[in-house]
């Protein structure tokens, strides 16, 4: 009970999708749905593949792309652009004052300037990427990419992440591990969960040196950072 409990949050934390609306956080099942989380980002890139499919006859693949870079934002109600805003706003002022500012509701100037171009990029990005049956693999490992944050690197705010921190064990991160190695080299290959991790570790570096920890906010940052470099990464080749 407790494992579905925990999908039905995942999938409500991380989607707009109204099967699953669980609002309270029961003990116990927090660090199963961070379990999911890799699984919910799978299944919603599956969702913009099955999108793509079937409209890929009938658009130009540009416009296609813009398409499916926004049905991405809006099944994922913006969610982790949010935290993405927050944590760039955060960079600009002392570190002493910049968890503050992250929980300002209000978005500042550097937050708006950054994710709005991160925003053009990250369209561009869909516009021409072209191994759309990827996109799965990409949004799961950018979500793994938070379940290892949350296991590994300590917390520093507050809120509902605080509670996934504390219940995350060790056994459901393996789980998580074994269903993202399998699902990885069926349809891709394992350089690219190596070099989603290597993202992961070179933005520790940043924010543990500046922070000392992570909060929600850079758990959105490592996400979409994650998935723009990973689609960018792809279109040119490298993997």
């Amino acid at each position: 009970m407790k494992i579905l409990k925990g999908f039905a949050l995942a999938v409500s934390l991380l989607t707009i999708i109204p099967f699953f609306k669980v609002h309270d956080f029961y003990k116990g099942i927090n660090g199963y749905a961070v379990m999911f989380y890799p699984l919910v980002g799978f299944f919603i890139g599956l969702i913009l593949y099955g999108i793509w499919l079937f409209l890929n006859p009938y658009m130009p693949s540009f416009h296609l792309g813009i398409l499916i870079f926004a049905l991405w934002v809006l099944i994922t109600g913006a969610l982790h652009l949010d935290g993405l805003s927050d944590t760039c706003d955060g960079l600009f002022v002392h570190k002493d004052k910049a968890l503050e500012v992250m929980k300002d509701p209000h978005t500042g100037g550097m937050g708006m300037i950054f994710t709005v171009t991160f925003l053009i990029l990250k369209a561009s990005s869909l516009a021409y990427f072209e191994a759309l049956y990827l996109l799965p693999v990409i949004l799961m490992l950018s979500r793994f990419n938070a379940v290892v944050a949350i296991y590994l690197y300590p917390y520093i705010g507050g809120g509902i992440a605080s509670l996934a921190k504390e219940e995350l064990q060790l056994s459901q991160v393996l789980i998580a591990f074994l269903y993202v190695f399998i699902i990885s080299l069926l349809i891709s290959n394992l350089s690219l969960v190596v070099f989603s991790l290597f993202i992961l570790f070179i933005l520790k570096l940043f924010f543990i040196k500046r922070y000392n920890g992570f909060s929600g906010d850079i758990y959105g940052f490592v996400i979409e950072i994650t998935e723009l470099i990973l689609l960018n990464i792809i279109i040119i080749g490298l993997l």
